[in-house]
């Protein structure tokens, strides 16, 4: 059974695909009480916590541009959004996960591994989030709470906003995929997700777990 959470009404559509199974509750990971709102929902709902994922990002994810272009604005909602916005998180869910000995995933970025000359606030709070990740593994670890840290290649707004800046770019990332093609989020990366908060992983904590078709086979 999964909590859904989300500003607008498209976590309400995201429930509807999923079915039964799935619980849509509006908020924003930028407050703290309304993560607190929806972990008591997912508590309270279905018995407990095994699992959260923070998988929020800017609204300005995939706008292209430089660093000199980059407003303050736009700079803040990044930093919001993902790093305070994981913070909002672990807080919100600490109590509960260690209770079930439960699991807390951050999805980060390829732009955090290589950097990007085109999404530069993008790439430093995904960066971010494989520190935040890696710290709470440490902190969180003699309580019998995991953290783990997942870094997709996959098909995004950003990544279809930055074929039309580069148009060789698609074909580029082809090239240099050893399976030939940029992921499918649904397909490739969500089981990888469904597998490192289960009790298939119960040992792996405090790592960032690459799936990227062998992009980065150096990680």
């Amino acid at each position: 059974m999964v909590v859904a959470t989300g500003i607008g009404p498209n976590v309400e559509e995201t429930a509807a695909i999923a079915g039964a199974r799935c619980v849509a509750v509006r908020g924003d990971v930028t407050s703290l009480a309304d993560m607190e709102a929806a972990v008591a929902v997912a508590a309270d709902r279905f018995g407990g916590l095994d699992a959260v994922i923070h998988n929020a990002t800017s609204r300005h994810s995939s706008e292209v541009g430089t660093i000199d272009s980059l407003d303050d604005e736009r700079w803040s909602d990044h930093v919001a959004v993902s790093v305070r916005g994981a913070y909002h998180c672990a807080r919100a869910a600490f109590d509960r996960l260690r209770a079930r000995q439960g699991c807390l995933a951050v999805m980060t970025s390829p732009a955090a591994i290589e950097g990007t000359s085109t999404l530069p606030a993008y790439g430093a709070v995904k960066g971010a989030l494989r520190g935040f990740a890696k710290s709470l593994a440490l902190e969180w670890g003699p309580s019998g709470v995991r953290v783990v840290a997942v870094s997709p290649l996959a098909q995004t707004p950003a990544m279809v906003n930055a074929y039309r800046e580069n148009p060789d770019l698609e074909a580029r990332l082809r090239r240099l995929v050893p399976l030939g093609r940029v992921g499918d989020p649904e397909l490739d990366v969500a089981p990888v997700v469904a597998f490192l908060v289960g009790d298939g992983a119960r040992y792996v904590t405090g790592q960032t777990v690459v799936v990227d078709g062998g992009r980065f086979t150096t990680m």
